[in-house]
């Protein structure tokens, strides 16, 4: 009973042994504190710095770009049109008679003068030389009235003959010299009859397939009164015309351009054949209509091409230019630096902080590897010509110079 209601007893024994732990948990949440604080003062003035410097940038594309070219370009206008020959003739029989001989082949080269058929030439020799009859017996009657009109003359002087006499004397000289000259005709109409029996060349040019064979009998008649027949064409090749038109707007400009210059209406054009891309021959305007068609509103012209080597056909197209205004300074670029923003053409220019600036352009034709600029940029602007998907409107670029070149080649006779 003591020994459990001593508390004095109790409190000396339970009291120290149980404020030794709290002691020790105190200092231990304590230490942690302190290091916790110390981490988190580290980790945020560490996140603090780290906000504060800027991610490195990407450096700006590479563009090459150029002042477009300056060069003094006529202005022409394109049209596509069609070679015919200058002459072309149907070889018709002007005589009839058997087809004996045929001196080409069929789409040769033919030279002016050369025979190309001939026509069985008996029967009209046989008219020649009854021609030639008729003018031997003519010459004798003619011969026969001098004489009989001098003796006539004669005795009536010595009035020993009449005057109807000599009147009768004389008229039968005039009738033998009237015979004379009608031989002499029908000696002519003979020759020329056999001479139409070799058909000639009138020009030279390229002949087509023959329409007869040899053999055949042919109807011919110099003065065409009745059906001839058709033995062969001929078309002649040098020079050649180049027929094309118009159309009303184009020939207002070139009207207009024709009025300012005063100058004579042969010009030269440049041409170019549909398998070429280059217009490497030339020719010379040397016609325009004088009106309209009013169905096609579109007018006439032609271009006289010379031809020597023979190698333009009639019937091939051809696309050509005519210069309607002399030459003056444009700007050029590469048609791959113009681009196509709906109805409008645009380039891309880099102003001198390497900022890429668009500019509305008007364009005008192809020029020798080079798209004519008419409007919309200046010639100290720096255009991009390479890299062009990498100038984005308004974004940095690093600009690397390069150079425009024109291409006379390209453009047939620059």
């Amino acid at each position: 009973m003591d020994q459990i209601t001593d508390r004095s007893k109790i409190k000396r024994t339970v009291d120290p042994s149980a404020a030794r732990p709290v002691r020790t948990a105190a200092s231990v949440v304590a230490a942690v504190a302190l290091i916790l604080g110390a981490g988190y003062f580290g980790l945020s003035h560490y996140y603090k710095g780290a906000g504060q410097v800027a991610p490195p940038q990407a450096a700006p594309p590479p563009v090459t770009v150029s002042k477009p070219l300056q060069r003094d370009i006529d202005t022409r206008l394109g049209f596509l049109g069609q070679f015919s020959a200058i002459n072309r003739v149907e070889l018709r029989a002007q005589v009839g008679g058997i087809l004996t001989e045929i001196h080409f082949e069929d789409g040769q080269i033919v030279h002016k003068g050369d025979l190309l058929f001939t026509i069985d030439p008996r029967p009209y020799e046989i008219k020649l030389a009854q021609a030639t009859a008729a003018l031997q017996t003519a010459t004798a009657h003619i011969a026969l009235a001098n004489n009989q009109l001098s003796r006539a003359q004669s005795l009536r002087r010595s009035d020993f003959a009449t005057q109807e006499t000599v009147d009768q004397r004389t008229y039968d000289q005039d009738a033998s010299a009237a015979a004379v000259e009608d031989a002499k005709a029908r000696i002519r109409d003979a020759q020329l009859d056999l001479e139409y029996c070799r058909v000639t060349a009138p020009f030279t040019g390229r002949i087509g397939a023959r329409q007869v064979s040899i053999g055949s009998l042919v109807a011919g008649s110099r003065a065409a009164v009745s059906p001839t027949t058709l033995l062969a064409t001929l078309v002649s090749l040098d020079p050649i015309y180049l027929d094309f038109d118009m159309s009303e707007s184009d020939f207002l400009t070139f009207s207009r351009e024709r009025a300012k210059g005063g100058g004579p209406l042969a010009d030269k054009v440049v041409i170019g054949l549909s398998d070429e891309n280059n217009f490497a021959r030339e020719g010379m305007l040397d016609f325009v209509d004088n009106t309209l068609d009013r169905s096609s509103g579109t007018i006439h012209a032609r271009a006289t091409v010379p031809n020597a080597d023979l190698f333009l056909a009639p019937g091939q197209f051809a696309r050509l230019r005519v210069a309607v205004a002399p030459p003056t300074a444009v700007l050029m670029l590469p048609d791959a630096a113009v681009v196509l923003d709906q109805s409008q053409h645009l380039v891309m220019t880099v102003s001198p902080d390497g900022t890429v600036v668009p500019k509305i352009v008007e364009t005008g034709d192809l020029r020798g590897g080079l798209r004519v600029i008419r409007s919309g940029l200046d010639p100290g602007d720096r255009v991009v010509i390479d890299g062009l998907v990498r100038a984005v409107p308004g974004s940095k670029v690093a600009p690397q110079d390069g150079a425009i070149h024109y291409d006379a080649a390209v453009d047939g006779q620059g």
